[in-house]
Formats: structure tokens, sequence, C-alpha cells
């Protein structure tokens, strides 16, 4: 029986599988769609501590998700007037406390901050702290509203503090101290002098994020030039950094440079 076997497989042609390298492509699909809730564009999404809830932001409101439930939320913030003419801000950003379920803080186009607590009201537009640092006397501008827009703020891992970018600066705020920021970093400090041309060019209205290191050590947002800087909160310092495809041009222009 065994030579019948192998006399069988004499005949037989062996195939090995052959390993073809190929380019590895991510794609993303759509599992569900939250639509319906906003008349305007969402500038901002957070996912609560919870794992259960998370926020939407545009203009004029924010809207509470339950991420089983995409047909339903319910309205958090509201700030449109009546008359539409008497409008003076936007919401321009809003994110979730990292610990505590209940709070949430969102930004305006007039540079303040707003931390609001979901167990206060069902509609949260009185807000329980407001962080607003005034303008010194005899420095206000034309330009003065449009810079102090904010467009983005983040938390700190441990809640302590949250992180503002502005058009020109970076501002860390203690929750526990709403008069002034505990530290200002100047990010595009030469653009000051050039804001009349930002201006005619729109420029001044671009928007850029910002983001904490895990320890709190570190600040980071972009700039311009496929740039962003990094600053050490303790010391001040600052790194400006920069994005590239082509990193021989960068080594060939320090050699230049040299």
């Amino acid at each position: 029986g065994g030579g019948s076997g192998a006399h069988a497989l004499h005949g037989m042609t062996l195939r090995l599988p052959s390993v073809q390298p190929t380019e590895v492509v991510f794609s993303a699909r759509c599992r569900r769609l939250y639509s319906n809730a906003h008349a305007y564009h969402i500038n901002s999404l957070s996912v609560n501590s919870d794992c259960e809830t998370y926020i939407s932001a545009d203009d004029l409101r924010i809207n509470l998700w339950h991420l089983e439930s995409s047909n339903t939320s319910f309205n958090i913030v509201d700030i449109k007037p009546t008359n539409m003419e008497d409008l003076t801000e936007v919401i321009t950003s809003a994110e979730f406390h990292p610990t505590q379920c209940n709070l949430f803080a969102y930004s305006s186009s007039k540079g303040s901050i707003r931390l609001a607590d979901m167990r206060s009201n069902a509609l949260c537009n009185a807000h329980c702290k407001l962080f607003d640092e005034q303008e010194p006397p005899g420095t206000r501008s034309f330009f003065s509203e449009i810079i102090a827009s904010i467009s983005d703020v983040k938390f700190s891992r441990n809640g302590r503090y949250i992180l503002s970018r502005d058009y020109l600066t970076l501002k860390l705020w203690d929750i526990n101290m709403e008069a002034k920021p505990v530290a200002t970093f100047r990010v595009h400090e030469h653009l000051r002098s050039k804001l009349c041309d930002l201006y005619e060019s729109d420029s001044i209205f671009d928007k850029f994020q910002c983001c904490l290191s895990a320890d709190g050590e570190h600040l980071t947002s972009g700039s311009y030039g496929n740039q962003f800087r990094t600053f050490d909160t303790a010391t001040g310092g600052a790194d400006t950094l920069e994005v590239t495809k082509n990193p021989q041009r960068l080594r060939q222009a320090r050699v230049d440079a040299a």
C-alpha cells in the first residue's frame, strides 16, 4: 500500500505558495451617522470620560450625544439670539473634562473660556466659571478682538489646566484662577507688526490647534511654513520644528547656513 501511494505522489507537481510584497492601505468606513442636529459647521467633537457620550459644537450650539444613539441628541448650550443682528460672539471650540464627566469647557470668538457643569441645568448657558484676560488700558486696536478669538482649547491630563490658542499666543489657565492665565507663550509675535497685511489677505482668520504632553510639561501648536512650535512650561523655552517630506532639503539648508 505504501509503495502505490509513493508512486501516486511521484506523478504530482508540488506547488509552493509565493509571497508578493504589496502596499498596505488603510481605509475607514462609516459605521454610524449622527445627523440633523447642527445648522452650522461643526468645529469640535469631544468624547466624555464615561466613554458613553460625546459633545459636538458649532458656532451657536453644543449638543450632547450617546454613542449608541445616532438619531437623538440633547442641546446643552445655545447662544443663538432671537434676533441674529444681536449676535456678538460665536462658539469656537469645546472639550470635555478628562476625568469629571459632568464638566466641559468651550471657547468663544471674544477670547473667553467658559467652564460649564451639566449637573446645574439641562441648558448650560449659565457657566460656572469664566476665564477671560482683560486688555491693558490703551492697547485696544481694530484687530484686538480678531486676534483674541480662541481657535482651540485642551485640558491637561489631570484636568487642572486648560490650554487655549488664539492667533498670536498660547495661554495656560489654572481652572482655579479665572482672572488671567498662569503663563502666556508667544507663537507668532513677529506677525504683530503685520496685522494689517494679514487682514487684507484674510490670513488673520486662520485657525490653529494646540495640545499638551501627557506630563503637562510641554505644549505645542501649529504655525506657518509647515512648522510647529513647542514650549517648555517650566522654563518658557521654545523650539521650532518643520514637517517635511524631504528631510534632505533641511540638512542641505543647515549646511549652507553653516
